[in-house]
C-alpha cells in the first residue's frame, strides 16, 4: 500500500505574529516554524501506524513550498516517512496548492491521501477536499479514527452534535483531527536516517492561482475584566445588554 501525507510549515503558536508590506505579507524574522500539528499528530502518525502493522506499506511526504520547508519535512522523515517531495512553490491560494499535490498524487498512484484537517495558521480546512476533487476520489473530513481491512477503510468521523461511521473502498482522501492516533517525538534513530532518505524537489505544474491575499488585520485588543459587585445583579445584566450586547 501507498500512502501519501501532506505537510505543511506553520508558525509556532508561541510565535509574535505581525505584517509588512502594508499588511500584505507575513514577517518571518524570528519565527519558530513546525509541522503542522494536524498533519503530524494525526495524519502522519496514523499512516506510520498503518505501516507497522504491514511493513509493505511505504509513507511518502509532499510539501508545497520553498527551501526553507526542508528542516521541517526532515522532521516528518525522522518521525518515519520513507521518502519525500517538495513542490518549488510558494503559494498561499489553495486551488493552487492543491493542485501541485493532486498532480504527484495522480503520478504516484497512491491508495491513501491523509491531510491534517486544516493548518494553524490559515484554518482554510480547504486543501483535502479539492485534491479529492482534483483526483476524482471519495473525501472524508475531520476523521477521528480511520480502520482499514483489507482495501475497505472504516473511518468515524464528527457531525453535529454526534459522531458518523463510514465505509468507503481504497483509494480516499482524509483529513485527520484530534482522536486519530497520538503525538510522536522522532528518535535518534529516525533523526540520523532522516538525513539520507530521498527528498526530491520537483518544479510546480502551470496552475493559475484563485486567490491572492489582500491584507492582513490583527485582531483587536482585549478589553479589560470588569468585576460587579455581587449585590448589583442590575449592573450586570445592563452591561451584558449595552456592552457586550448578548441580548
Amino acid at each position: 500500500m501507498k500512502i501519501l501525507v501532506c505537510v505543511s510549515k506553520t508558525p509556532d503558536t508561541t510565535a509574535k505574529i505581525a505584517f509588512t508590506d502594508n499588511n500584505t505579507k507575513f514577517v518571518q524574522d524570528g519565527v519558530q516554524w513546525i509541522i503542522n500539528p494536524y498533519d503530524e499528530w494525526y495524519a502522519l502518525v496514523r499512516a506510520i501506524e498503518l505501516k507497522e502493522k504491514d511493513a509493505a506499506t511505504t509513507i511518502h511526504l509532499i510539501t508545497v513550498g520553498a527551501a526553507d520547508c526542508e528542516p521541517i519535512i526532515r522532521k516528518a522523515l525522522a518521525l518515519g516517512g520513507d521518502e519525500a517531495i517538495r513542490v518549488n512553490a510558494d503559494s498561499h491560494d489553495s486551488f493552487y496548492i492543491a493542485s501541485q499535490i493532486a498532480a504527484i498524487a495522480k503520478e504516484g498512484g497512491y491508495d491513501l491521501v491523509f491531510t491534517g484537517k486544516e493548518t494553524i495558521d490559515y484554518n482554510g480546512s480547504s486543501i483535502g477536499g479539492m485534491v479529492a476533487e482534483l483526483l476524482d476520489m471519495p473525501y472524508v473530513s475531520l476523521a477521528t479514527k480511520f480502520d482499514l481491512n483489507g482495501t475497505t477503510a472504516t473511518i468515524n468521523r464528527e457531525i453535529e452534535g454526534g459522531e458518523e461511521s463510514c465505509e468507503v473502498s481504497l483509494p480516499v482522501v482524509l483529513s485527520a483531527q484530534k482522536g486519530m492516533a497520538e503525538q510522536r517525538i522522532p528518535n535518534m534513530k529516525g533523526i540520523m536516517g532522516a538525513r539520507t532518505k530521498p527528498l526530491k524537489v520537483v518544479e510546480p505544474i502551470a496552475v493559475t492561482p484563485l486567490t491572492s491575499i489582500a491584507s492582513f488585520e490583527m485582531p483587536p485588543a482585549k478589553a479589560g475584566v470588569k468585576l460587579v459587585a455581587a449585590d448589583t445583579p442590575e449592573e450586570l445584566v445592563r452591561l451584558l445588554h449595552e456592552e457586550a450586547k448578548v441580548f
